[in-house]
């Protein structure tokens, strides 16, 4: 090779290239996910008993354990687990969209192409975590409660607040499009998360609305008894999918098979 030919790897910008959201783009994605969950209802609703029991088991070692044997749970299972998950659902979005019927087999066969680059999206999740819990703990050892002082309480929780909201928009903007990205293309974690930031960075408007309609619908998922979740996990899960299909132009990358 020449020192004036690039390779394909080589020509690919640092960055997968991204559009303009325009602020109905949340609501085609729901709409889109939904078609999907009402195309595969049964693989949907298996994915989604699978997301309940798991659900249930964190909230009840929660409260046999404490919230530190909680955190101890997510960082050692269901962060690693909830990658592969997510892509399992993604594989039915990506069968459906390429006119095939999703099976359950496809599903786990992607997901082990996957796992590696979906472990070390867990592992990220996981510092973010942790790196969280450090400074909600600093945030209390720096501004004690004092129930008795208003002024200090209010002072409390704006300052955690305020600092919980940079690991959760953080969190979002790795997450948003990095894994349904390295379900459907040939790309390292590394390159599909700081696209994925990238795009929200790109536009913010839009994705605070996308992640507000996450938040109320994984809310009334709880609110359900854990039940909700089974539906409306599976259901936004699609909805990623087509979110990243619509804000990602990965051509440049291989597709899986």
């Amino acid at each position: 090779m020449t020192p004036t030919e690039q390779s394909p790897e080589d020509a690919r910008p640092f960055v997968v290239p991204c559009a303009t959201l325009d602020i109905g783009a949340p609501w085609r994605w729901l709409g889109a996910g939904w078609r999907d969950l009402r195309a595969a209802p049964g693989l949907s609703l298996l994915f989604g008993a699978v997301i309940v029991l798991v659900s249930a088991a964190i909230s009840l070692l929660a409260w046999k354990l404490g919230r530190f044997a909680l955190l101890a749970t997510l960082l050692s299972g269901f962060v690693f687990v909830a990658p592969l998950i997510c892509v399992g659902l993604y594989c039915v979005s990506r069968a459906l969209q390429k006119g095939r019927r999703p099976t359950l087999v496809d599903s786990f066969v992607l997901a082990r192409r996957v796992i590696g680059q979906a472990g070390v999206f867990a592992i990220v999740q996981g510092v973010i975590v942790l790196l969280w819990s450090r400074a909600g703990m600093m945030v209390g050892a720096f501004f004690p409660i004092d129930e008795s002082n208003a002024n200090a309480l209010w002072e409390f929780l704006a300052i955690g607040s305020l600092v919980g909201s940079v690991f959760a928009a953080l969190t979002f903007a790795i997450a948003a499009f990095s894994l349904p990205m390295i379900a459907d293309r040939d790309v390292d974690m590394v390159t599909a998360g700081i696209s994925s930031v990238n795009a929200v960075l790109r536009n913010k408007a839009v994705m605070a609305v996308w992640a507000a309609i996450i938040i109320v619908l994984t809310a009334i998922g709880f609110a359900t008894g854990l039940l909700g979740l089974g539906v409306l996990m599976p259901w936004l899960a699609y909805a990623a999918w087509h979110a990243y299909r619509e804000t990602l132009d990965a051509s440049g990358w291989p597709e899986l098979d």
